[in-house]
């Protein structure tokens, strides 16, 4: 017997598709199998491939086949930006965004403030004290549902030009970076030429000169082998980048609540996974960068805070409650208060 869709009543066909939108099947509704879809555009090896990977496998082992977490990953369904809109249209379930958030969430720049996050343990604290209770709401308010708080982990600078020890070491270069304006900003103040630009072109523009830096942390450099295209890894730590897992708000909602538990207590229980890993990788590829050929150096880090100054009173003046982030991340720190 047929089961072609020309054949289905006109009604079948619309509840099919208008399933495939909402849960991407029908699962769920009648004890099937639900597939959610995440996707990020990290390579096999970097720290957020691992930590969607970890995710999924716990996830879908407590989950025991009502519901499949599916990752794809290194730009498999798009670049973050494409992802993030995905996630409101319901075409996917999850991302795993960075940077970029800073363009849907004004506030969300906080974490593009360079030198602002000490360590691991310092992000904790603001975590608890400042993301759940300022930040979460807003973006949820655009669309979106942070399930948890993981990492990208500490930012380095790439080149084929030079050692970088201060930020006049940048001048003119052409740096990439991913989108948002924070980071283009405080390139340009470092005296860098900064072009945003998807993490899938940038081994192709380093390659061919089109771009003679990028920066990212070790795992990213490492894992989509930059070293391979470039000459020296200058250790500047300048950001602290968070990683989100993100659900479309109103997709989120139509899971069944019991399925949305589990991946709820789920992805706030790998953040330990993923804060592990983020050191252990950290010691691991450092060596391993300078034995692919890298040089690497250390920096003047004070110079780099000084000339990150006018940023900070940028983000103060120009976004909303901006100021009082910065101090309240400050106040966390170790010896504040």
């Amino acid at each position: 017997m047929s089961t072609n869709l020309h054949r289905q009543p006109k009604s079948a066909v619309v509840l099919i598709l208008l399933c495939s939108v909402v849960l991407g099947s029908c699962g769920g509704a009648d004890g099937g199998e639900i597939e959610l879809k995440l996707g990020h555009v990290s390579h096999p090896g970097a720290l957020v491939a691992e930590s969607a990977d970890e995710f999924a496998r716990r996830a879908n082992e407590k989950l025991k086949g009502r519901a499949t977490v599916t990752v794809f990953g290194a730009s498999q369904l798009g670049s973050d930006e494409a992802l993030l809109q995905k996630l409101l249209l319901g075409t996917i379930d999850f991302s795993l965004p960075s940077t970029i958030m800073s363009t849907v969430v004004d506030q969300f720049g906080l974490f593009e403030m360079p030198y602002l996050v000490e360590d691991r343990e310092h992000m904790k604290r603001v975590e608890e004290a400042v993301f759940w209770t300022r930040l979460a709401s807003l973006s949820e308010e655009k669309g979106y549902r942070v399930l948890a708080v993981w990492e990208n982990g500490f930012r380095h600078i790439t080149n084929n030009d030079h050692a970088i020890r201060t930020p006049s070491d940048l001048s003119g270069i052409k740096l990439r970076t991913p989108k948002g304006r924070w980071r283009v900003k405080m390139f340009q103040a470092y005296g860098a030429n900064p072009t945003p630009m998807p993490l899938s072109e940038v081994f192709v523009a380093l390659q061919t000169g089109v771009m003679d830096a990028q920066e990212n942390p070790l795992s990213m450099i490492y894992s989509t082998k930059f070293q391979e295209v470039q000459k020296y890894l200058s250790l500047t730590q300048h950001v602290y980048t968070p990683a989100y897992l993100l659900a479309g708000a109103k997709k989120w909602a139509k899971i069944p609540e019991e399925i949305r538990e589990i991946l709820q207590a789920t992805a706030r229980e790998t953040q330990e996974f993923v804060h592990r890993r983020g050191a252990e990788i950290d010691e691991e590829l450092l060596d391993k960068l300078k034995k692919a050929g890298l040089a690497v150096n250390e920096v003047d880090r004070e110079a780099f805070v000084e000339a990150s100054s006018a940023i900070y009173r940028e983000f103060g003046s120009t976004v909303e409650g901006g100021e009082d982030l910065i101090d309240q991340v400050v106040a966390l720190r170790r010896g504040q208060g």
